[in-house]
């Protein structure tokens, strides 16, 4: 009797093991949200994301996009793929620097995320998102484009003194240094803002000002631009946890998919954006060579010298090292 109960204590460890095995195997589903409101410029790289992974993952991984600022406010994001609210955020660094401020350094950043994989910038990030996000960095979903300033009033040199610019935190170091007033309202008000003169102008991306309507009511870009447009996806880290090896490798593989995807289509997407601009009456300014060298330096100086405000010295000074040429 004794070795009938021990041999029906193995079988039922055995199951036991093979069944928690199964259990890894098994399709999971991931809700998902987006910063951005559906089908707008940083929501349609991970879109595409999401439709690339249900399309080849059936049986091992499905995302479920629940929806974008409608869904969960854009600058709560951060925290609900920390605490595990969402499994998956579309999100920038600028939205969660509350919990992580050295995610500033991401629109910093002076290389490409293909090289960021390959000189070990990534991988720190990634320990930095794991340690203050309880997330998975694991994928930049927008990254090839710049930031522009855009004007109702035209200007022949980096000097904005005078002037009310709307402002995100991404630039207002940069903006108040060429002496600009500073307004932050939602981008949701920005049209009304220009429309009555409340503000001269703004910094947005290369792409997007046509999805708010803003080219309406803009009259020039200033080129060229500065620092670089950062959107993330991040999955809370005790789910990724979970996740079997294979359904690990396989958003592995799909998150380098779409950052080569939007490295290679973001180029012509910049192009026909500038075309689209230049069509809707937007003027082009450019800066002497001197001047443009002095918007450029000021930029990058103001940019770290935010981050150096807001973040631990040894992470400024590592993520310098590796995300300067």
């Amino acid at each position: 009797m004794k070795k009938m109960k021990a041999a029906l204590c193995s079988i039922a460890v055995l199951l036991g093991v093979l069944g928690g095995t199964a259990a890894q195997s098994q399709e999971v589903v991931l809700r998902a949200a987006s910063a951005f409101a559906g089908g707008t410029a940083f929501s349609r790289p991970f879109e595409a994301f999401v439709n690339k992974v249900n399309e080849e993952g059936k049986g091992l991984v499905q995302i479920r996009l629940i929806g974008g600022p409608e869904a969960i406010p854009p600058f709560e994001l951060g925290n609900a793929v920390s605490v595990g609210v969402v499994d998956i955020a579309n999100v920038p660094g600028a939205f969660y620097l509350s919990r992580m401020p050295a995610a500033d350094a991401l629109r910093l950043a002076e290389i490409p995320i293909a090289e960021q994989r390959k000189n070990g910038a990534w991988e720190y990030l990634n320990g930095l998102h794991n340690k203050k996000m309880n997330a998975w960095y694991l994928a930049r979903t927008a990254d090839d484009q710049p930031y522009h300033l855009y004007l109702t009033r035209k200007i022949d040199k980096p000097d904005l003194k005078g002037m009310s610019m709307r402002v995100s935190p991404t630039y207002m170091s940069f903006f108040r240094a060429l002496g600009a007033n500073i307004v932050q309202t939602p981008p949701g008000e920005v049209y009304t803002a220009l429309e009555r003169n409340m503000v001269q102008g703004y910094g947005w991306p290369l792409q997007g000002i046509k999805d708010l309507g803003w080219h309406e009511v803009t009259k020039y870009r200033v080129d060229p631009g500065f620092y670089r447009v950062d959107v993330n996806a991040l999955v809370n880290l005790d789910t990724w946890k979970k996740l079997s090896d294979e359904q690990r490798d396989f958003l592995t593989r799909m998150a380098i998919w779409l950052e080569t995807t939007q490295h290679e289509n973001f180029a012509a997407q910049n192009e026909k954006e500038m075309a689209e601009q230049a069509e809707a009456g937007i003027e082009t300014l450019t800066f002497s060579e001197e001047d443009e060298r002095a918007w450029l330096e000021l930029a990058r100086k103001t940019g770290w010298e935010q981050l150096a405000a807001q973040a631990p010295a040894d992470e400024v000074s590592k993520l310098r090292e590796l995300l300067i040429r």
